[in-house]
This record gives C-alpha cells, structure tokens and sequence, in this order.
C-alpha cells in the first residue's frame, strides 16, 4: 500500500488509444453542441455561442482535472478514503433539496446552484459510489463469493442512493447506478443464481416504480407508438425521429439541422446525437458510435487485465467506470433512436454539461493511472528480482 502511495508517473504509461478516443469524443461533443446551441443560446441570451464557449471552458477544465488526477491522485489514497464516499454522495443528493441551493428544471431537482457553476448531484454520486464499491469488492472478494450478508451490503446502500434520487426525481441516473453496481458485483464472483434472484426483484421493484408516476407510464406509452400522439407526450421522440430521417447517408452537413431550430428540445444536451445524425447522418454515426465502442472495450479489457495481474481496487474501479460509461452512452443513444423510453441522461463527452464532463474526465484520468500504476508497479517487480 505505501509503495503504490509514492508513486509518481509520466506519460509514458497512458494508454495512448484509450486516451485519444476520449478526446476525440470530447471534440466531437463540442463541435456538435457549437452546432447545436446557437439558435437557442442567440433566442434565449442574445449570444450564439454562450453555450458553446461554456463548453469549451468545461472541455478545457476537464483536461486537467483528468491530468491532475494521473499525475497527482494515487489511487491507494483513493481506496484509503473509500468509507467517505458514500457520505459525499449523500451530502450532495441532500443538498438539492436545500432551499436557495437546489435548483429545478423541468420539475426535476437535481442541481445544485452555486456562484457560477450548477452542479448535476447525481454525477457525483456515479463516481462516489463507484470508488466506494470498487474498495468493498477488493476487500471482500472472497465473501461476496460465498456470503449474503456480503452481497446484500452494497446492495442496501445503494438502495438508499437510489430512493433519494427518485425524489429528486432522476430515473435515467437511477438505472445508470443500478447497471454499475450490479455488473461490479456480478463480475466479482457473486454466485449466479443468487445474482439472478437479487436480478429479478431489482427488476419488478423497477417496474413498480416506473409506472409509480404519470409522467413515466406517457413516456413508456408513448415509446411504442410516438407517432400515436406526435404533438403532445411523444413529440419530442418523434422529432428525433424525424433529425434522423433526414440526415440519410452522410447528413445535411453540419451547421445545417432544421430539428435544432426549436422543433426538437435539448436539443444540445439529452438529444444532441440527434442533431449528429441530421448533420452527419449515418456515417457520422457510425464514427460515433464506432468512438464508444472502442473506448468500452479497451477499457474493459483493462480491467479483465489489471484483475488478473492482482490489482483488485485497481481493476474494479476501472469496472465501475466502464459500466458508467457504457451503460450511460447505451441509453441515451437508444433513446435518441427509439429503442428506450425517453430518460434524462446525456450523452458522455458529447452532451453539453459541466458536471458530466468534469466527472467523466476524472474517470479517464483514474482509467489511465490504474493501468500506468500496474506497469510501474510490475517493473519494480522485475527489477527487484
């Protein structure tokens, strides 16, 4: 543990394709929301480009807050402050119903308003919990393998995350947290008819609370037939749809979408791949998507790599930020497309949002120092012997 304390890194361990896909769909993201901003931004606050130099600021502050975390962040001091995560992530999920410092869009409370930065709460709680769950399964691999309690743990903590943000209410991020958490566990050697049983209630008590609410039963109603009621719940979806149709081939050219001149809301933020598929059509979508997988699997593949080399902590935190990740990417693109019921989640490095940028640059930054640290760690190895 103390030596992984000291360790200090150059570049010369970065996973330079997992690092340059990163980047690339970070630039993607903000020539899409450039794109896609300036008539709302020049309607709503006289500037075109507010939105997208917003954006860049946020692209710029989210560079270095990934080197900052590789270069400065040991992730043993990280494993260390584990028990304290769950703890921010509450504090936070709290602060959103604080008069003065929540803030609503939508009917939805899910920020936080502080002196010129708004805080999404449940980007933060992604990552507490992802740090706090990769500690507990390092620590107690060899019981979720054989023990309930071990198992159930984790779990009821997450239930308690999960209640405060469906008071908010924010679903999307609810199912995200789920997604993670439960593919964390199962990778961890949970028994599979128990993670199947524990599956099956997650899934019924999911169900309930999908349809607990009229807003969620119009959005699933909705889903399978949007054109059914085009102007009313399904509009939105069947806007998208239509960005869609007309990008073809190769697109309207970008610059060029008529759906982001107020037919199609969020049109930067939770539906910008819409306004991708218009301007770039299908084969900037398959760039895109193409980018996902990429980074998916070479971050997947790290963490199989990382867990059979012996880094626990190391290898389940690079986990948890896949599953974020991917799961994230997985929805907001199905729900673009039709495939979901519409959620609020946006796009990762895509989607206009300081909170998520700043958070999944983080990620990208403890992505890369948990494979530079198992290099270094391996040639002190070599060396010692």
């Amino acid at each position: 543990m103390t030596e992984r304390m000291i360790l200090k890194l150059d570049s010369s361990g970065v996973d330079k394709p997992l690092l340059w896909t990163a980047i690339g769909l970070a630039l993607a993201g903000l020539v899409m929301v450039s794109s896609a901003s300036l008539q709302i931004a020049e309607t709503r606050l006289g500037d075109p480009f507010y939105y997208a130099l917003r954006h860049g600021i946020y692209l710029a502050l989210g560079l270095g807050v990934g080197a900052f975390v590789y270069y400065a962040v040991p992730l043993a001091l990280l494993e260390r402050l584990r028990f304290f995560m769950l703890p921010i992530a509450l504090v936070v999920l709290v602060l959103v119903f604080v008069p003065g410092l929540g803030r609503s869009v939508n009917g939805s409370t899910r920020w936080i308003a502080l002196p010129g930065l708004t805080i999404q709460a449940s980007e933060i709680v992604k990552l507490c919990f992802v740090l706090y769950l990769a500690g507990y399964v390092a620590e107690r691999k060899a019981a979720l393998e054989n023990e309930w309690k071990a198992f159930l743990l984790p779990l009821g903590l997450l239930g308690v995350l999960m209640v405060l943000l469906l008071l908010e209410p924010d679903f999307g991020a609810v199912v995200v947290l789920g997604i993670t958490a439960m593919g964390m566990l199962f990778l961890s050697g949970v028994p599979t008819l128990r993670f199947l049983l524990i599956g099956l209630i997650a899934v019924a008590l999911g169900a309930v609370v999908a349809v607990a609410e009229p807003y969620r039963v119009a959005r699933l109603m909705t889903f399978t037939d949007p054109w059914a009621d085009q102007f009313g719940a399904g509009y939105q979806l069947t806007q998208s749809l239509i960005a869609f149709g007309r990008g073809h081939l190769t697109g309207v050219g970008l610059g060029n979408s008529v759906q982001k001149l107020f037919y199609l809301p969020e049109a930067h933020t939770d539906f910008v791949y819409a306004v991708m598929a218009e301007e770039l059509g299908l084969m900037g979508n398959i760039a895109l998507i193409s980018g996902f997988i990429l980074l998916g699997w070479r971050v997947f593949r790290l963490g199989h790599s990382l867990e059979e080399r012996g880094f626990l902590y190391h290898a389940y935190l690079v986990y948890g930020c896949a599953f974020v990740f991917c799961s994230q990417a997985f929805i907001n693109l199905g729900v673009n497309m039709g495939m979901l019921p519409t959620k609020g989640l946006t796009l990762p490095f895509i989607s206009y949002g300081g909170s998520s940028l700043l958070i999944s640059a983080a990620m990208i930054g403890m992505i890369l120092r948990a494979g530079a640290e198992a290099e270094q760690l391996k040639a002190r190895g070599r060396a010692a012997r």
